[in-house]
């Protein structure tokens, strides 16, 4: 497949790239000028601005699949202005441009919900698919809670409070649902979801990413 990412030089971008390489893909991603050397060897570069289409929309055809992860860092509470000054005009900037591309299968990294925090983070990403929706692209929608992995380890104590959760039948399914996952678990995910297509919108919530790399490898078997 032909794969087009946006925010490649990312925690999860960083390692799609080269999972999607190692299995034959052609992968091209978009770098802002001065970030390129951060993007994977064998991936081809695209330089330009994710907040604004018409820098790079000439590079996404002929993509089979966008990806699109480009979002604030580390997003917390204290960043509701940043979630709407970056997060929902690079998405929409993305729509735009897998849409004149003709790239019509979509991947989105949006967020579990609902959850009693991060409520800011949760509306811009619930606008987010909104608009991937109206633009009436085929996604494959992953909605993680926290993905854990190198710098990204803090919520490993909070492991025993949702083992008790899980165990009372009241938050049982808020604590499946908020779930933690792996930064493997996650690139595992996203593989998947490049190379099944969905047929509109597809929703991968936590259980489904935590299931889908025992799923793959016992297809590929």
């Amino acid at each position: 497949m032909d794969v087009f990412i946006s925010g490649g030089t990312g925690y999860m971008g960083g390692r799609l790239i080269p999972a999607l390489l190692s299995r034959g893909h052609r992968v091209r991603a978009l770098a802002r000028p001065g970030s390129e050397k951060r993007l994977r060897a064998g991936c081809e570069v695209v330089s330009g601005n994710a907040l604004d289409s018409t820098s790079f929309v000439e590079r996404v055809r002929p993509a089979d699949v966008f990806v699109h992860m480009v979002g604030v860092a580390h997003p917390g509470p204290a960043k509701a202005k940043q979630f709407r000054e970056i997060d929902l005009p690079a998405l929409r900037a993305s729509v735009e441009a897998a849409r004149t591309a003709g790239a019509r299968r979509f991947v989105y990294v949006s967020v579990a919900r609902p959850a009693p925090v991060m409520k800011a983070y949760q509306e811009v990403r619930a606008e987010c698919e909104a608009m991937i929706e109206a633009a009436g692209l085929d996604a494959n929608i992953l909605r993680p809670w926290y993905v854990l992995g190198p710098g990204h380890r803090w919520p490993y104590a909070l492991i025993p409070f949702y083992r008790l959760m899980q165990a009372i039948p009241a938050t049982r399914e808020r604590a499946i649902r908020l779930g933690l996952v792996s930064i493997d678990q996650m690139t595992e995910a996203l593989v998947w979801a490049v190379e099944n297509p969905a047929s509109g919108m597809r929703i991968i919530d936590v259980p489904m990413i935590r299931a889908l790399p025992t799923l793959s490898r016992t297809a590929a078997s």
